[in-house]
């Protein structure tokens, strides 16, 4: 199979999935208890607004009809608008998208850079305290909730060490890097870094000890095949071996975990975002939750299912790209 033919039918397969979403997303709202058009308007509304609103909004109307007329919004880009803030909801998604990216990111390069080291040392070092030691953190950061981590890392180093801050965010990462451009000040910057320090540490410790995990299993594996064995006995060096041959047939699983939990990360942050107030799609989510604003919580969820479903197809790309085997099954 090419790599044309198995992108579309990758593709196809997602659109399927995205759709799957839309339609739980609809029926999970139509069998929702209250009435849509009571909780556009205020306490107390008459009747007849009542009656109007569901006429305007087509709330009257059977129920394949209202499925219908959802489905082709979503297909021209039209998410609909927030029953309490009346705006369009694809510009309340867009606009809370780049601080779930940034937190997103962040806890990636934060796995990436502590798990990959962690875990090449654990599998080289078998049996000794540094082994002890990644296995314990990896067990730890794999059982540990992230929203009582959060909590801790809070109490600990926000409350008591001062070290570092807790709340909102002054400036986003966008802001810091155009000031740095601008005036060559790099203080906007140093305030993004402090404020998104224990969220992402927070959002990524699971992915960390996941990583780790992954890769010490896989950096076992390879030691012990021949190829490993005759480099040795060519003379090449041991950390030539292990991180230019060993490494690299390793980074293909945690290339596939590292897109996927892309996705994860993003849904993730619903938590993180909520325990430290960060203004991204998560915390928006949970105030559309607590409204009670499906049109908004539609939005999201869709956007995030649209979000992994995109990031499935790229690693399935890479995934494939680095062995060609996966295509040909």
């Amino acid at each position: 199979m090419t790599m044309g033919k198995f992108l579309v039918r990758r593709t196809l397969h997602g659109v399927f999935v995205i759709w799957g979403v839309i339609t739980i997303m609809f029926g999970l709202r139509a069998v929702s208890p209250g009435d849509p058009a009571t909780l556009m308007l205020a306490e107390g509304a008459s009747q007849e607004l009542i009656e109007q609103v569901r006429r305007e909004e087509g709330l009257d109307q059977p129920i394949y009809v209202q499925y219908f007329d959802y489905l082709q919004g979503m297909v021209v880009g039209d998410f609909g608008y927030s029953w309490q803030s009346n705006r369009e909801v694809e510009v309340m998604v867009i606009e809370r998208i780049p601080a779930t990216i940034e937190l997103a990111v962040a806890a990636t390069i934060v796995a990436i850079v502590i798990a990959i080291p962690l875990g090449v040392i654990s599998a080289t070092r078998r049996n000794q305290p540094s082994d002890y030691g990644a296995t314990l953190f990896s067990l730890l950061g794999i059982s540990t909730p992230n929203f009582w981590l959060g909590l801790m890392l809070i109490l600990l180093l926000g409350v008591w060490a001062g070290l570092f801050p807790t709340g909102r965010r002054p400036v986003g990462f966008d802001d810091a890097v155009l000031t740095l451009v601008r005036y060559g000040s790099v203080y906007d910057l140093l305030v993004w870094l402090k404020y998104i320090a224990l969220p992402a540490l927070t959002l990524g410790t699971y992915f960390t000890a996941l990583i780790t995990r992954l890769t010490r299993s896989g950096m076992i594996d390879e030691l012990g095949k021949p190829y490993v064995t005759a480099s040795r006995a060519k003379g090449l060096p041991s950390v030539l071996v292990r991180y230019k041959h060993v490494l690299r047939n390793t980074m293909i699983p945690i290339i596939t975990v590292l897109g996927l939990q892309m996705g994860t990360l993003m849904g993730g942050a619903v938590i993180t975002e909520t325990v430290f107030n960060w203004p991204g799609l998560g915390l928006r989510l949970i105030d559309a939750l607590d409204t009670r604003d499906w049109p908004l919580m539609q939005g999201i969820v869709v956007f995030i299912a649209i979000a992994f479903v995109a990031i499935n197809i790229v690693v399935d790309a890479l995934y494939t790209y680095l062995d060609p085997r996966v295509n040909e099954k």
